[in-house]
């Protein structure tokens, strides 16, 4: 079990470093296209070598740490972030089961956790340690504003995250995210289900993830660069690595909760082979994902960010009383219209 754990996590990791890597060339060559102008393509065939150059670039500059930083919480800050950022794919079902010599391998790093959605919400609480760290340890009165902006975005949208994930809970009746995708695949795709909770996790997790048009706490124009404006070389490139992670785990977690996981509509009466079935079900898993990274590039480019006042009252005057009025209308209609 500790070895087939370790390969989970390896394969896990490799994958997971590879995407963002790529999700930032992504990124590049969409913003290109909806601006109409030339992307990256200087470095290897059609730009494919960016990322590479990007990487070594920032390796190869200079660490630099202010006169003023908190030397200790300067350096935790970002290996905060990018664990927290990794840490959540740990119950994330990147498929069903693959049979695999003779074995039913589960597509879970840590299977057999039946509190996968508090798991999730317990540890993107926690992420915005990194950031309020980060702020207040570089001695920067541009890094404080950016991780005060970012506690008290965090803390607002938090809310409205959870309640957004509740009516998932009302509907399926279980914490444990195997289940909630089973109850999908035996029903209608929770994005039917509850589509008002899942705009108010997916508005959520644009905020959740510092992305624009929420990413006040970075906002160049008035705070330079934010809680990350005193970080350079590889503690830059944790807090840049951690911010599209936490893109694909919000991604991946949205799909297993409203866009049915790893289910394949029909696949079962097909007759095809279980590891075949297997890996489609991992192919339709990734799919979906990318459907949310490019959502969340497309918007990043489209939409401008707003105004703080205006941030705020989005998610306190807006979206909390749409996601509590939202929780009453899913009991009510579980309790007397389902099952």
């Amino acid at each position: 079990m500790v070895v087939e754990a370790l390969i989970k996590i390896g394969i896990v990791l490799f994958v997971v470093l590879t995407a963002v890597s790529y999700l930032v060339l992504l990124e590049r060559w969409v913003s290109a296209w909806i601006q109409d102008r030339i992307g990256p393509n200087r470095v290897g065939p059609l730009g494919l070598l960016q990322p590479l150059a990007d990487v070594l670039k920032l390796l190869l500059k200079e660490d630099i740490v202010p006169a003023q930083a908190q030397g200790w919480f300067h350096w935790i800050a970002p290996v905060i972030s990018i664990t927290i950022a990794f840490s959540v794919l740990a119950v994330v079902p990147f498929g069903n089961v693959l049979p695999i010599g003779g074995n039913n391998i589960q597509m879970t790093i840590a299977s057999g956790i039946d509190v996968g959605v508090l798991y999730i919400i317990a540890l993107t609480s926690v992420g915005v340690y990194g950031i309020t760290l980060a702020g207040w340890s570089s001695g920067s009165k541009y890094s404080l504003l950016g991780g005060l902006r970012s506690s008290a975005q965090m803390i607002s949208y938090e809310l409205t995250l959870g309640l957004g994930l509740i009516s998932v809970i009302i509907m399926t009746g279980s914490l444990d995210l195997n289940t909630i995708i089973v109850s999908q695949a035996d029903g209608a795709w929770n994005i039917l289900r509850a589509p008002i909770g899942f705009m108010l996790f997916l508005i959520s997790s644009f905020a959740e993830t510092n992305r624009q048009p929420f990413d006040l706490p970075e906002a160049e124009p008035e705070l330079v660069g934010g809680y990350h404006t005193e970080y350079s070389s590889m503690k830059f490139a944790l807090f840049f690595l951690a911010e599209y992670a936490n893109m694909i785990t919000a991604s991946a977690v949205m799909t297993v909760l409203f866009l049915g996981g790893w289910h394949v509509p029909f696949i079962d009466q097909l007759g095809l082979p279980d590891l075949v079935v297997g890996i489609l079900q991992i192919l339709a898993f990734a799919l979906k994902t990318i459907g949310f990274l490019f959502f969340f590039i497309w918007v990043r480019w489209s939409i401008p960010r707003f105004r703080y006042d205006q941030l705020m009252n989005l998610g306190w005057k807006v979206l909390l009383p749409i996601g509590i009025a939202n929780v009453m209308l899913t009991a009510v209609i579980k309790y007397y219209f389902v099952d």
